[in-house]
Order: structure tokens, then sequence, then C-alpha cells
């Protein structure tokens, strides 16, 4: 029997990624997307963002441009994780932020409590084993939440992928992320 509940004890402490658990979310057409599946690639990259925050909006440029240089290695998600945002808001957001990876809703914020995301922009890269190699900020243009630098200085999320694509270790693998709060319900 103690050996029982030492087994559900340690159980319980493992984290869905890890226990392999597949978190699906809808997609803006409803359907089911495996949000943290590599599908054969390097890693997911999984960006938190949301339309009602004008600081990630002003990374979309640069979040489509990362998405076109390592879309070889590595699958994209856009996530939204603010319970605020409605279906509309969330497509006309997609389109006018001219994503082209899937846009996924998690209203219930499973993904965001699982993987620590507080903030958007936030991005956190997952291996297929379930390991977080990159959470933070995209780059440094924001040092603070009001404090834009006039050009960037850091490409950390770049650093990162180049990185993992060729077979290295993350240098630095957690820098904050600077934008707008995810209000994480309790």
């Amino acid at each position: 029997m103690k050996s029982l509940l030492a087994f559900l004890a340690i159980t319980s402490l493992v984290s869905p990624v890890l226990a392999g658990e597949a978190l699906s979310l809808p997609d803006l057409d409803g359907k089911p997307v495996a949000a943290l599946d590599a599908a054969g690639k390097k890693a997911a990259v999984i960006f938190f963002v949301s339309p009602y925050c004008p600081t990630s909006n002003t990374f979309a440029p640069e979040m489509n441009s990362i998405v076109k240089d390592f879309g070889g290695d590595f699958v994209f998600r856009f996530v939204h994780s603010d319970t605020t945002v409605t279906e509309a808001d969330r497509k006309q957001h997609a389109t006018m932020m001219e994503f082209t990876e899937p846009v996924l809703t998690d209203i219930a914020q499973k993904l965001a409590k699982q993987l620590g995301a507080k903030t958007t922009p936030e991005v956190v890269v997952v291996t297929p084993d379930g390991k977080t190699v990159y959470q933070g900020r995209i780059n440094d243009l924001y040092l603070g939440p009001t404090k834009r630098q006039r050009e960037i200085k850091t490409h950390d999320l770049r650093d990162a992928l180049t990185a993992l694509r060729d077979g290295k270790p993350v240098a630095n693998p957690r820098t904050e992320a600077m934008g707008c709060g995810i209000v994480i319900a309790p």
C-alpha cells in the first residue's frame, strides 16, 4: 500500500508534457490541434499573444519572420490564453497580424499554466520529449514594460532556435518577457 501511495504521489508531480499527455486546443475553425506536437521537427515554438496588447502586436512582424526563417526545423503555434478575448477578435487578430501557423484558443488556460506563461508576447520552446529549452522574450526591443529601445541588440529567440537547429545547447534558456500580463484564472 505504501508503494502504491508513493507511486501516486510521484506521478502527480509529473507535468502532462513530461507524461506524454497531448494537450489539444481548438484552432480558429474549432479543429483540435496538439499544441506541443513537434510533428517530427526539432521543437514546438509557442507564441503567447493577445490582440489587446500593443507590445504583443508590435512583435507580429518579427514572429512571422521567425516562422518563415525557421519553419523547416520547428513547428509554430500562436496561442490566446486571455479569457476576455472573443472569437471574433481572435480571428480578426490572426488576419491583421498575418499569422500563417495555427492560432489556438486556450480559454481554460491549461497550456499557459502548464508552461508557466505569464506575459504576451512570451515564447516557449518545447522539444518532442517535453523539455522546455527556451522561455521568455523574442528579443530585447523592450527592456521594461514601457522601455522600448531604438534598436534590437539581442535576438534571444533567433539565437535559441539557431543553437537547437545546429545541435547545440541554448546559451541563455530563460529571459524575462516584457509586455502585457496574462491574467491567470484560479
